[in-house]
């Protein structure tokens, strides 16, 4: 009879801290084995799995915090096989962030807080404009956490000229947890419509993506990684020569095809910023730097 050992990580490689239920089924023979509420904090041996055949295993991991996911495992003899399995945390358990202070953001990111005095809902109780640090203090933990996802995503998008993406940006005019507007340096449009000739950007329809009666849509881009996409939608008000940019993470099921999450539901609503901190983290190795609470 074979083995196998099953070592369950988060997207940082550490060991899993949550308890899981494990279903392994042959695909082929009546074999089905559950075993309960195993700590994820240790490799699990499951012994005694039968290898006849083709000996594959639909091997299902279902934690308490994360996302449960899936893959077939195929035992060879009666050899031990490790498998690991990556498990995201689950978006909807998060209760909260460990997000920095003001003081320990970017220079440029305090930069453009500063002076971004006009984001559409951030007014104190007198409806006085928030800016710097009182603008940060008054996000929310899913709209910090989107923020800093894209920061960081523009801050490791570099063009040919050797500025970064978020170089380009002046002042936020709306934050979101799954995206924000921002007035930019018309340069950046020029910048990132060149960079297709590098493969950096490629340009996709941005029909679906408005900015107000006077901006008229200007081109959207995307990178082209395989999940966590950042995508810029531009538009531009031909009386001011002002530009504007719609920047978010497309999340283009990611989360579910990265890390074959089972439980991953196709709402149609907005990005859950916190499955983007989980791609970011795994599929780019690109931290956010703050930590989800679940």
């Amino acid at each position: 009879m074979a083995s196998l050992r099953l070592t369950l990580l988060d997207v940082e490689g550490n060991a899993l801290d949550d308890h899981v239920d494990i279903v392994l089924k042959h695909t082929r023979l009546a074999d089905t084995r559950v075993i309960k509420n195993q700590s994820g904090k240790r490799r699990v041996l499951i012994p005694n799995l039968n290898p006849d055949e083709g000996g594959n295993y639909q091997v299902q991991v279902f934690p308490m915090r994360h996302h449960a996911v899936g893959q077939i495992v195929k035992l060879i003899g009666d050899k031990p096989v490790d498998a690991t399995f990556v498990c995201p945390v689950d978006g909807r358990r998060v209760v909260g962030i460990d997000a920095p202070g003001y003081a320990d953001l970017g220079a440029d990111l305090q930069a453009v807080l500063s002076a971004s005095k006009e984001v559409e809902g951030a007014t104190d109780a007198a409806g006085n404009p928030l800016s710097g640090p009182q603008l940060w203090d008054s996000l929310d933990a899913p709209r910090k956490a989107g923020l800093l996802n894209i920061y960081f995503k523009m801050k490791s998008t570099v063009f040919g000229s050797g500025r970064d993406v978020f170089w380009f940006v002046t002042e936020f005019t709306r934050v979101r947890g799954d995206r924000f507007f921002a007035n930019i340096k018309r340069e950046l449009r020029d910048e990132t419509k060149n960079s297709q000739a590098a493969g950096l950007f490629h340009e996709v329809p941005g029909d679906l993506h408005t900015a107000g009666e006077d901006f008229q849509l200007a081109g959207s881009y995307k990178t082209r990684d395989h999940f966590g996409n950042l995508q810029l939608t531009f538009f531009s008000n031909p009386a001011t020569l002002q530009f504007l940019v719609d920047a978010d993470i497309d999340d283009a099921q990611g989360i579910a095809h990265f890390f074959q999450v089972l439980d991953h539901l196709v709402t149609g609503g907005d990005t859950n910023p916190f499955d983007i901190h989980e791609i970011l983290l795994a599929a780019q190795k690109i931290d956010p730097h703050y930590t989800l609470l679940v």
